[in-house]
């Protein structure tokens, strides 16, 4: 891995937790206005909040027809994540070959988007069931997935003759889109990344088992002695006490080595496991917990199958974790290019999916390859917005931190909304909430947050009628 002459720094800092307004329970608003008189339809209104996290309905399973390993796994999947049929898309892809021509891609590409506008077009994001091909090859290299994502495209690979270049940016990156193909006109793609049935199998019944059993962790941030490769180490450091109790995360600094304290080793119950080094030594060793997202900061990770003698991100499904993420051809080090703690922690335990997580999570994703089992929601949102004792409850894990959160109201022929209440986002903090009802002559009411594209802005996520 070649040093960056230069660190970027990213385009949207970490948010800090904001004081006030945020949590559960008492205290978790600031209210104005007042509810009217029992009865009308103001005390009646209500609305449904938007989900955090793509459902299987949302999901396009693509197979490579004829290829007897691509159409097991494909079917394997539809069966275990009850995708609708109509949403398995077979295509005629050459499986092999790891490498696939920017000419063929973008033939592969325009059958896919044709069969998925006839078949399944509301589908937000699509599964590769294939071991191979996994890159894109033309005047620079793009993962399979980045592609399949962005299109092929030169701006987001290395096509310059400057040893270490920025690329372009995705739209997804930390991003409150909950449905990016209609939000963001993006579907993110990710490969599943086993070469037998039987991995493919066991992937995908730990991504199951991961959904909805809200971990405490434990996660693992390790600076390693590799000072080309660590340099993740700070958004690292900071996130242990950042998370406090809410979450269990744990930052190593071995920055000075030696080089033998490397890696982790014993540990059990991981579910974060993000580091830096080309070959990351006793895997073999860690027990993984349904749901884990790992990856290493190094050149060519992505480079399968063999990673170009670099541990290939394929090495941490096989010890069992659920995603991973690498590069494809030569990054440099830019933090850009891989995933961001910070964010990818926070969006996973917001209810996002492994795969929204992941791509939400790099920044500079065009020379990246993501795998693993897309759906594997160990945080999963189950909001609700109800009418209990008199007054509103609102329940969910899925606001940014920082982000302010307004319920409004609407009265019959006006145009100007008002207050009920206001919520503010505050890391590792589910929303309990309450708020007291409209008055009697509301017409409408609605609930606006940071908006899908972005996150500065404020837009309406949810209306009542």
């Amino acid at each position: 891995m070649r040093r960056a002459f230069r660190l970027l720094s990213l385009c949207l800092p970490l948010l800090l937790d904001a004081c006030g307004g945020g949590g559960g329970g008492a205290g978790g608003s600031a209210t104005t206005g007042t509810s009217g008189a029992a009865g009308g339809i103001g005390q009646t209104l209500t609305l449904s909040l938007p989900a955090n996290g793509l459902a299987p309905a949302d999901l396009a399973v693509i197979v490579a027809e004829g290829d007897a390993l691509s159409e097991a796994v494909g079917a394997a999947y539809v069966a275990a994540r009850g995708v609708p049929a109509a949403n398995l898309v077979k295509v005629k892809l050459g499986t092999a070959s790891d490498v696939i021509s920017a000419a063929d891609f973008a033939t592969l590409k325009a059958d896919i988007e044709a069969k998925l506008q006839a078949s399944a077009p509301g589908v937000q994001a699509t599964l590769l069931a294939w071991a191979a091909p996994s890159r894109v090859a033309g005047a620079c290299s793009m993962g399979i997935t980045s592609a399949m994502t962005l299109g092929y495209d030169t701006r987001y690979c290395n096509a310059t003759a400057v040893a270490c270049a920025a690329t372009a940016a995705s739209p997804l990156y930390d991003s409150e889109s909950h449905r990016p193909q209609a939000e963001l006109q993006l579907r993110p793609s990710m490969l599943l990344g086993a070469r037998t049935l039987d991995a493919a199998q066991a992937l995908i019944g730990r991504g199951v088992a991961a959904d909805a059993t809200l971990p405490a962790g434990d996660g693992w941030l390790v600076r390693t002695s590799d000072a080309n490769r660590n340099v993740r180490w700070t958004d690292f450091a900071a996130l242990p006490a950042a998370w406090g109790d809410a979450l269990a995360l744990n930052y190593v600094d071995n920055g000075a080595g030696p080089a033998s304290a490397d890696a982790l080793s014993g540990k059990s119950g991981v579910l974060f496991y993000l580091t830096g080094l080309a070959n990351v030594a006793n895997l073999p060793t860690l027990q993984f917990r349904p749901g884990a997202l790992a990856d290493t900061l190094t050149s060519t990770g992505g480079l399968l199958p063999g990673a170009n003698g670099q541990m290939p991100v394929t090495a941490w499904l096989d010890a069992g974790a659920t995603a991973s993420y690498g590069t494809v051809e030569e990054p440099c080090n830019f933090q850009q290019k891989f995933a961001r703690a910070s964010v990818l922690v926070d969006q996973y335990w917001r209810g996002a999916t492994a795969i929204e997580a992941y791509w939400k999570a790099v920044q500079w994703p065009g020379q990246g390859l993501f795998v693993g089992e897309p759906l594997a929601q160990p945080f999963r949102d189950g909001p609700s917005f109800a009418i209990v004792g008199g007054e509103y409850r609102i329940r969910t894990r899925a606001l940014r931190p920082g982000g302010q959160y307004l319920l409004q109201y609407r009265l019959s022929g006006a145009t100007d909304w008002t207050t009920l209440a206001s919520f503010t986002g505050v890391r590792g903090q589910a929303l309990d909430g309450r708020a007291p009802l409209p008055p009697a002559a509301a017409v409408q009411i609605r609930w606006q947050g940071p908006c899908p594209d972005n996150a500065a802005n404020r837009c309406t996520l949810a209306q009542s009628g």
